[in-house]
C-alpha cells in the first residue's frame, strides 16, 4: 500500500507533473539541456530496474563517490525507490576515510566518476572485500571491470521489459522507518561517524521546511553544494518534493557564470560562497575612491529600505525614489551577479557574518540563515522570507521542540533526528537524554522565540583567566575583510587569544597590481608594507567590537590557504580546529 509520508510517493508523482514543466537543467558539452518530469522518472526506473537486475535488494548499502551531477540524483532516488540505501561519500576523502566508511556500512556497490573518486577506490580495492561491483557516472572507463552508465541504463531497460512493474510496486511500499540513507559525518577529528536517517526524517525536514520558505513549483535553482553534505542533499529531495525546476552547476568555479546563465529564483548555500562573492566586491570597490563614494551611498539607501521592510512599515516615497536611484546605478549590478531573479538564499552548514547577511539585504539580496546539523537532518529552525532576523537562525520549523540546557547547549526533539549512529550504540546513547538530542551548540532563545547560536560547545575557548571565548564570532569580524580567506583562533588555558590567518590571493595580488606595488613573490608580498596594514587594520577593527580578554593581542599571517586537500578544511568549508592546531602547533606557541 502507497504511504503517503515518504518521498515514494513523489517519486511516483514524476509521471503525472505537468509535462511543459522543466524538472532539471544540466550543461552537456557546452549547452544547457532538460529534461521534463516524465522523462527524469523514466531515467530514476531505469537505474532502480538495472540495480534490481545487478542483485541488490532491499536494505542494501550502495555508495555514490562523486560530484553534484544529474546522475547523482537519479541514482540517489532510484536506491530509494527499490528499498536500499544511500551512502554518500565526499569525492575529495581520502583514501582511509574511504575504505573506513565502505568496510564500516558493509556496501556491496560502489557508484562513483572515473576521475579522481575511481582512483581512490582503486588504492584501497583490496582492503574493501564487501564491495561487489563499481559503476561508473560516465560511458566510459578505463578500467573494463566497471561497469558504465550506458551499460547500466541498457540493464535497466532489459529488465523492465521482463519485470514493468517492480521498481513501481516497491517504491509504493515504501514506508516512514525504512532507512533511507547513512551519512557519515565529515567531522574536526577522529572517524567519521554513519549517522541513519530514515524515510521519516527526510520527509519530514522537505515537507515543512521548504513550504515554510515559499518555494513552488514556478521555482528555479541552482545546485552545487556536495550531495554527500546534507544541505546538499535536502536541496535535492525538496525539488522531488516540491517539484520546482532544478539546475546543476558545471562547478564550483562556474558558479558565478551559471547564476548568469540559470539566474535562479532561489539558492541553497554555505556561507563561504557569499563570503568570496562579498569579498570580490569590496576588493574591486576599495581600489576606485570615487565609484567607493555612490556604492556606500547606494548601500546606505538600501539598508534603511531593508529596515523598513524587516518592521512591515511603509517605505517613504522620498526613499523609494532614492532606491531606484541606487538601484539603477550601484545595486542592480550586484542583484544581476546572482541572475537578476532571486528571491532568497538560504545559508547553512555554518554561522554567516551578520554584517555580510545586512551587505547582501541592502543590495536586494536577501540571505536566510537557518540551522541544523546530519544528525537532525538539515534545519531545525531557518528564518523565512516573511519573517527574518539577521544574527539570528530563525524559529522552529513545523513540530521541533527545542530548549536550552543550563549549561547553555541546543537540546531538539523532532521527527527530523536521526533514527542512530550506524553499528555506534555507545555514541547513540551519549547524544540523547530522556528523547531530547544534544546539537553539541551553544545558543539563546530571543524574545519572539528566534534562536542565536553562540558557538559549538567543544569549540569554545576557556583562556588561562577563565573567560569563555566564543572562537566563530572572532573568525567572523576578521573575514569581513576582503583579503583574508580564513581565520583559525586559538587560546585554550592561554593568557590571551592569537590568530592564524590566509589571505585571499587573487584579491591581494590584484590590490598590488593597482597599487602599483611591486613583488618578487608571494611570501615576498606577504611580507609588504601593503598587506601588512592590511591584516593590522582588520585585527584592529575586530578587537574594536570585543572586550579585552577575547581580543586578538597576537596574529601570524600563513603563506597558504586552508585546502581540504591540505586536511586544513571539511568538505563543507569549515575549519578542522585540531588539525589547524597541530598542524601548526610552533608557529602558535612562537606567538605566545
Amino acid at each position: 500500500m502507497k504511504n503517503s509520508t515518504t518521498l515514494g510517493t513523489s517519486i511516483l508523482s514524476m509521471r503525472t507533473r505537468n509535462s511543459a514543466h522543466t524538472a532539471v537543467k544540466f550543461k552537456s558539452q557546452g549547452d544547457w539541456q532538460s529534461k521534463s518530469w516524465l522523462e527524469y522518472y523514466k531515467d530514476v526506473e531505469a537505474i532502480g530496474s538495472a540495480l534490481l537486475s545487478l542483485g541488490i535488494r532491499e536494505g542494501d548499502r550502495v555508495a555514490i563517490m562523486a560530484n553534484t551531477r544529474y546522475e547523482w540524483s537519479v541514482v540517489d532516488l532510484a536506491i530509494f525507490g527499490i528499498k536500499a540505501i544511500t551512502v554518500p561519500i565526499y569525492q575529495n576523502n581520502t583514501a582511509e576515510d574511504v575504505e573506513y566508511i565502505l568496510n564500516n556500512c558493509a556496501a556491496r556497490f560502489l557508484i562513483c566518476e572515473t576521475r579522481g573518486p575511481l582512483k581512490i577506490f582503486e588504492s584501497v580495492q583490496d582492503k574493501c572485500p564487501k564491495v561487489e561491483k563499481v559503476l561508473v557516472f560516465e560511458n566510459t572507463s578505463p578500467n573494463p571491470a566497471v561497469i558504465t552508465w550506458s551499460q547500466l541504463y541498457n540493464a535497466g531497460k532489459d529488465y523492465l521489459i521482463k519485470h514493468p512493474e517492480h521498481f513501481e510496486s516497491l517504491c509504493a511500499t515504501l514506508m516512514p522507518e525504512d532507512t533511507a540513507t547513512i551519512l557519515y559525518t565529515s567531522g574536526t577529528t577522529g572517524r567519521p561517524k554513519g549517522v541513519v536517517l530514515t524515510h521519516l526524517q527526510a520527509y519530514s525536514e522537505v515537507s515543512e521546511s521548504f513550504p515554510l520558505c515559499g518555494a513552488t513549483e514556478k521555482d528555479i535553482s541552482l545546485s552545487f553544494l556536495p550531495y554527500a553534505h546534507i544541505l546538499g542533499r535536502i536541496e535535492h529531495w525538496g525539488h522531488l518534493y516540491i517539484g520546482h525546476t532544478m539546475a546543476y552547476a558545471e562547478s564550483l568555479e562556474k558558479i558565478r557564470s551559471n547564476l548568469t546563465e540559470v539566474q535562479p529564483t532561489f539558492l541553497v548555500s554555505v556561507p563561504r560562497i557569499f563570503e568570496k562573492i562579498y569579498a570580490a566586491i569590496w576588493a574591486q570597490i576599495q581600489t576606485q575612491p570615487l565609484k567607493m563614494k555612490l556604492f556606500k551611498w547606494a548601500l546606505s539607501i538600501g539598508e534603511q529600505v531593508g529596515e523598513f521592510k524587516m518592521s512591515g512599515q511603509t517605505i517613504p516615497l522620498d526613499l523609494l525614489l532614492q532606491h531606484e536611484l541606487a538601484k539603477k546605478l550601484v545595486l542592480s549590478k550586484i542583484t544581476d551577479a546572482f541572475g537578476g531573479r532571486l528571491r532568497f538564499a538560504i545559508s547553512g552548514g555554518a554561522p554567516i557574518p551578520q554584517d555580510i547577511s545586512t551587505f547582501f539585504h541592502s543590495a536586494g539580496v536577501l540571505i536566510l540563515e537557518g540551522y541544523g546539523l546530519t544528525e537532525t537532518t538539515a534545519a531545525i529552525t531557518v528564518n523565512t522570507p516573511f519573517n527574518y532576523r539577521f544574527g539570528s537562525v530563525g524559529r522552529p520549523i513545523g513540530e521541533v521542540k527545542i530548549k536550552i540546557a543550563a549549561d547553555g547547549e541546543i537540546l531538539v526533539k523532532s521527527n527530523k533526528v536521526m533514527k542512530e549512529y550506524y553499528n555506534n550504540p555507545q555514541e547513540t546513547k551519549e547524544v540523547f537524554t530522556d528523547g531530547w538530542f544534544h546539537t553539541g551548540d551553544i545558543g539563546e532563545i530571543l524574545i519572539g522565540g528566534d534562536l542565536k547560536i553562540t558557538d559549538r560547545k567543544k569549540d569554545l575557548i576557556k583562556t588561562a583567566g577563565g573567560k569563555y571565548v566564543a572562537p566563530q564570532r572572532l573568525e567572523g569580524l576578521l573575514k569581513l575583510c576582503p583579503y583574508i580567506a580564513h581565520v583559525h583562533i586559538h587560546g585554550d588555558q592561554k593568557k590571551y587569544i592569537v590568530a592564524l590567518v590566509t589571505l585571499d590571493r587573487v584579491t591581494v595580488e590584484n590590490l598590488a597590481k593597482d597599487k602599483k606595488v611591486s613583488f618578487k613573490d608571494w611570501e615576498s608580498l606577504i611580507a609588504s608594507p601593503l598587506v601588512q596594514d592590511i591584516v593590522r587594520k582588520a585585527v584592529a577593527e575586530a578587537n574594536s567590537q570585543l572586550a579585552s580578554y577575547e581580543s586578538i593581542k597576537k596574529y601570524l599571517i600563513l603563506p597558504d590557504e586552508f585546502t581540504i586537500e591540505n586536511g586544513e578544511l571539511t568538505p563543507s568549508l569549515k575549519v578542522k580546529r585540531k588539525v589547524v592546531d597541530q598542524k601548526y602547533k610552533e608557529k602558535i606557541e612562537g606567538l605566545y
